[in-house]
């Protein structure tokens, strides 16, 4: 298995350190990145994790909504406390905290169910992308650039992205529109665990989606003195999915103001099945002209 699919697995093996009087306790170690922060996607991934191990086989997680507080240090790992909040007939809901240095980084709240029957409907996947296939990878696209963070991107991620029209890294071509699609799914296979690869959807949701945002204003990752931050994250499963086949991000930008954006996701596997959906407001600020 490649090292940056191991590093993810090892991050969402969660060791648990025990029960308190009402809390369950969990700890896992910080991916390094770049830049000395933790992924947000991470932290949203063990804090479900963590969860997940508190409630009964049969039910799954359907909702999750996150707030992330502070940054987090890649040095430093992470202490999960889990709050059962409520068992019921066909619901379960629990409370996560991510704790580093006896810190708060993020506040999450999950909902779990069991398997039931009811109406099923959803909205048409957009026709006309290009298979991901057809499109560069990461690493086509950053080659040659020496910058760390683009080596990362390149090379040190756990998951295969294929932007439409084409990724933001650099530059931002074509019209500067508030929506985008990234196809994406890990670079190796993943083990046949239903709850890892729910848990693994939720950290793949966090790379692109505040980019709407930035692609409508020109604003490309490289832009010098840019500062951008997830704020909050909510997510909603609807549909099973594996993260090692290929899944379509589509993404778009309703508004921005006040130094934040807000970007809406819906990710639907190959086949035209809604997955998931996505909501997320972040922090971005670019330095003023003249």
């Amino acid at each position: 298995m490649t090292e940056p699919l191991a590093s993810l697995l090892t991050a969402l093996d969660l060791t648990d350190t025990g029960a308190r009087t009402s809390e369950d306790i969990f700890t896992g170690p910080s991916q390094w990145m770049p830049l000395g922060r933790v992924f947000g996607g991470q932290v949203l991934a063990q804090s479900i994790m963590a969860a997940t191990r508190t409630v009964a086989d049969d039910r799954h997680i359907h909702s999750m909504h996150g707030y992330f507080l502070r940054p987090g240090d890649v040095n430093l790992p992470i202490t999960f406390s889990v709050d059962r909040i409520h068992d019921g007939r066909s619901f379960s809901t629990r409370r996560t905290q991510a704790y580093q240095s006896g810190l708060p980084i993020l506040s999450m709240i999950a909902s779990f169910q069991d398997e039931d029957e009811g109406f099923d409907h959803q909205v048409t996947m957009p026709t006309g992308i290009p298979e991901p296939e057809t499109l560069p990878n990461s690493a086509d696209t950053l080659v040659g650039v020496e910058h760390p963070v683009a080596q990362y991107w390149a090379s040190e991620r756990p998951f295969d992205m294929r932007h439409v029209p084409s990724p933001i890294y650099l530059t931002v071509d074509g019209e500067h529109v508030a929506h985008q699609a990234v196809w994406f799914r890990t670079i190796d296979t993943l083990p046949d665990d239903p709850e890892l690869h729910r848990a693994a959807l939720a950290y793949a949701s966090d790379y692109t989606i505040m980019e709407p945002v930035m692609r409508r204003h020109g604003v490309a990752w490289a832009t010098p003195g840019l500062k951008a931050a997830s704020l909050d994250h909510a997510m909603w499963w609807h549909r099973y999915a594996r993260v090692d086949e290929w899944l379509l991000y589509v993404q778009e930008s309703p508004s921005a103001s006040g130094g934040r954006g807000l970007a809406l996701g819906r990710i639907f596997s190959r086949d035209g099945r809604l997955v998931a959906s996505v909501a997320q407001e972040s922090m971005l600020r670019v330095p003023t002209q003249g």
